[in-house]
Parts: structure tokens; sequence; C-alpha cells
């Protein structure tokens, strides 16, 4: 049996926002369905034919002071891989999105990192090789 990540879920105060930033990273991202509930409720998927992420809008205004990496339970990111980084980079930009992006030098990896429009972290990742043991070489420096 082979595992993969199949979908994500995420509740978002902007789904159309959302939307912008996901089909800019990832042009290959269509919206699967796009549907609102009897009760008002929006929800879509978006993604290709192997991966997608599930969008619903949220009902409340989020009063916490959550933050990536802030050491508080919450997602810190979620991690697409993608043909260049320098790619993704160029159309997150120029659409002004803003890059959280770490120094990584690893020399079968290249990651990169932006914020969504809500401050949540996406991470980006291109490989230099197609061994595995080379791309999850932890020994090797990434930061």
């Amino acid at each position: 049996m082979s595992t993969q990540l199949e979908h994500a879920n995420l509740c978002v105060s902007d789904i159309d926002g959302m939307i912008k930033f996901l089909q800019t990273a990832l042009p290959d991202f269509i919206i699967r369905h796009d549907e609102t509930d009897n009760d008002g409720d929006r929800w879509l998927h978006i993604g290709n034919d192997k991966t997608y992420i599930a969008l619903n809008n949220s009902t409340q205004k989020d009063s916490s002071d959550w933050a990536p990496y802030s050491g508080k339970p919450g997602v810190n990111h979620l991690g697409y891989m993608v043909d260049s980084v320098e790619q993704v980079r160029s159309r997150l930009k120029a659409a002004g999105y803003i890059e959280s992006t770490v120094e990584n030098n690893h020399p079968f990896r290249k990651r990169l990192y932006f914020y969504d429009p809500e401050g949540r972290d996406w991470e980006f990742v291109e490989y230099h090789s197609d061994d595995v043991n080379k791309r999850n070489d932890y020994n090797l420096p990434d930061r």
C-alpha cells in the first residue's frame, strides 16, 4: 500500500482570496466543486486530479493571536512539491504576497515559503534529485 495526502480541509475567512492565492502559487489547481449550503455556508474543493484543498467559509471571527511557529497548537504550514520554486516565487511576488522563506541550502532540495492572505504559511519544495535517499538526507545542511 502507498499512502499520500488526498486532501486537507481549511476553514477560512475569505474563500475567494484563498482561491486567488492557491491558483497563483499552483496554476494546475482548478475548482473541482463550489457549493453554498441551504444555511448559506460556502465550501469548495480546489486542486488537481491527485490532491486538493477543501475550503469552508468561517462563520465566526478569529480572536486568537495564533501565528505559525509560535509554539501554540495549530498547523504551521502545508507543503507542496513543485517543478520550480523560482516560478512560484515570481508569481506570488508579482501578485503582492509576502515571502517568509528561511535560508535553506540543501544540495538536493530547495524550499520556499509564503504567507496566504490570512497569515497561514505555505511551503513549496523543488527536488534536485530523484534519489529519495538524497532528497531525505537530514545530515546535509539545510538551514
